[in-house]
């Protein structure tokens, strides 16, 4: 699903951790490597302030540098006096490497009565805290550093139906966790950038809902009204939702609600013989909230778990139709109510699901045909334009081809990342 979105996601990951790995690449990460442009063996490393009752070496020991006061507005590594001495890059860390214990306290072997030499120990502590200057340095990235790729990722994720207050938030994320904030050398430009989108997605897609959790959690039966326009596919849902809770052993009855459209009935009907699920109905163009009250009563008499009530598609302008489907709601009292429509129909789908939760009220999401839909938008669009999570995507024509939503799957697959 959602190729398109993904593969273009790909491509400002891509982008963005370029301009990381260019931002990074003027200081070496290796402290094996001498900075770029320096003569080969030699490096100027930071020189960071002594304290200033540090012991004083015997006359004629090397010191690497004489003592320099840093002010508070100084950051580690900054360096403020000209010409410290040059020194032999690998000579400097492979002598530290060797009295390492001197650093951490133990006694040299070759010492003379068991004490360590003259100024040794302080500069084994020097050269400690020149490495970890070295292997530790931050970078800073900046607005200029990232505007072209981030208008980059505000066009591909328009052109893919995110909505546009959804895309501001995503670009402002991305925008406040890489500018401005320290990172370190040795952390993976596409790491970075991965975490990034990472946190970005799941901001807006929410936490998603877990229907099983709560049809366990509340008093039986469960009552689910589902909504939506013409031609989204609802009826076919209603069927897939309640093959879905037979297989996680629950008991289901229909209430075939669609008295309204010709062949409604019929198709539940067939539906739910296939299933082995029972269906409560009345004749074509009755009540619908009598047929779904009928349901309820069957279901308490029968100690089913969930009902699921079709409703007629109608489309959110239709005003006599929506009260009708306000009158369903004040019958039915339902636990949720589930918004249905399609993946494919992008931002119009997002505009409808305002109107709709607007006027009925929606609990939860069901995106149809999402199989179908290259871009995704309306996918992560949805849920956190209404405040209301997703709850299934329908990924094809059978029964078994309806998928519990995952915010975190879907921004695995997305970011090709894998979940968890």
């Amino acid at each position: 699903m959602f190729e398109g979105l993904k593969g273009r996601l790909a491509g400002v990951r891509s982008r963005l951790g370029g301009v990381i790995n260019a931002s990074a690449g003027q200081i070496p990460t290796d402290p094996g490597v001498p900075p770029e442009g320096s003569p080969a063996g030699t490096v100027e490393p930071p020189s960071p302030a002594l304290p200033a009752d540090a012991p004083v070496p015997p006359a004629g020991t090397a010191r690497s540098q004489e003592p320099v006061e840093r002010t508070d507005d100084q950051v580690p590594g900054d360096v403020s006096q000209p010409g410290p001495v040059k020194r032999s890059w690998t000579g400097l860390f492979n002598r530290q490497r060797a009295d390492e214990q001197v650093d951490t306290g133990a006694v040299p072997s070759d010492a003379p009565g068991g004490a360590s030499r003259p100024g040794e120990e302080k500069e084994a502590g020097l050269l400690t805290k020149l490495k970890v200057l070295v292997t530790e340095r931050e970078l800073i990235l900046s607005e200029d550093d990232v505007r072209e790729v981030l208008d980059e990722l505000e066009l591909v994720l328009l052109e893919s139906d995110v909505a546009l207050p959804v895309t501001e938030e995503i670009i402002e994320h991305v925008r406040h966790d890489l500018i401005g904030r320290h990172r370190r050398f040795r952390e993976s430009p596409d790491e970075i950038v991965l975490e990034t989108l990472k946190g970005a997605l799941l901001e807006v897609l929410g936490e998603g809902f877990d229907l099983i959790g709560y049809i366990r959690s509340h008093e039986r039966p469960v009552r689910i009204l589902f909504t939506g326009v013409n031609g989204t596919g609802k009826t076919t849902t209603v069927a897939k939702v309640g093959a879905y809770l037979k297989r996680q052993g629950f008991s289901v009855v229909i209430a075939a609600g669609d008295t309204f459209r010709a062949g409604a009935i019929e198709q539940i009907d067939i539906h739910a013989e296939r299933l082995g699920i029972r269906v409560i109905q009345h004749r074509q163009g009755g009540d619908p909230s009598a047929v779904i009250y009928d349901a309820i009563e069957y279901a308490r008499a029968h100690g089913i778990d969930v009902v699921l009530a079709d409703t007629a598609g109608r489309f959110h302008n239709k005003q006599n139709l929506m009260n009708q489907l306000g009158k369903i709601k004040r019958v039915m009292k339902p636990d949720l109510v589930l918004y249905v429509d399609e993946a494919v129909a992008g931002n119009d789908a997002v505009i409808r699901a305002e109107e709709f939760d607007r006027t009925v009220g929606a609990d939860g999401i069901v995106l149809t045909k999402a199989d179908m839909d290259p871009k995704g938008g309306a996918a992560i669009s949805i849920a956190h334009t209404i405040g209301k999570p997703l709850v299934f995507l329908g990924t094809g024509q059978g029964y078994d081809d309806l998928a519990l939503f995952s915010p975190a799957g879907m921004v695995a697959e997305l970011l090709d990342a894998g979940e968890g």
